[in-house]
């Protein structure tokens, strides 16, 4: 069988748009890990974080999630960062670790601090708070609820 040179050229141009409609979406759905310095904090729970997941402030992303590292002597989890270079933090800001919803994907929250100076390459955050799961605060609802109507004179 011969083929036509008209089925040829529509399947070249086919793959080709394929291709720019890939490329287009990586580019638009901000999977790309943002370049700049990195910083690290520990935590005692991660709570389903990933390396690659967003870190964020005011809800805009400023980094990426680039490790994660468990330590053996106390068993806090050391979770690094790559920040944007054009992002200056405060040494005095706080991370913790949100969840987008009930069941949406983990990100790191960064809330900046008042200090003057900044954090530079391979700094470690001092403010952290922990990854609260929803049987977290149930349990803490729970205890709180009981707690308060158990008190006896």
């Amino acid at each position: 069988m011969r083929k036509k040179p008209v089925e040829t050229i529509m399947g070249i141009v086919v793959l080709l748009v394929a291709v720019l409609f890939l490329a287009f979406a990586y580019r638009v759905s901000d999977l790309q890990v943002v370049k700049g310095y990195t910083v690290s904090a520990d935590f005692l729970k991660v709570g389903g974080l990933s390396i690659g997941s967003d870190v964020r402030i005011n809800g805009i992303k400023v980094g990426t999630v680039t490790a994660q590292k468990l330590n053996n002597e106390d068993y806090t989890v050391e979770v690094k960062f790559s920040i944007s270079a054009d992002t200056q933090l405060p040494k005095d800001s706080s991370v913790m670790i949100m969840g987008d919803g009930l069941m949406g994907d983990k990100f790191v929250k960064i809330e900046p601090g008042k200090a003057k100076e900044y954090m530079q390459d391979g700094d470690k955050f001092a403010k952290t708070k922990d990854f609260k799961s929803l049987e977290d605060m149930v349990g803490e609802i729970i205890f709180m609820v009981t707690d308060g109507g158990d008190k006896h004179e």
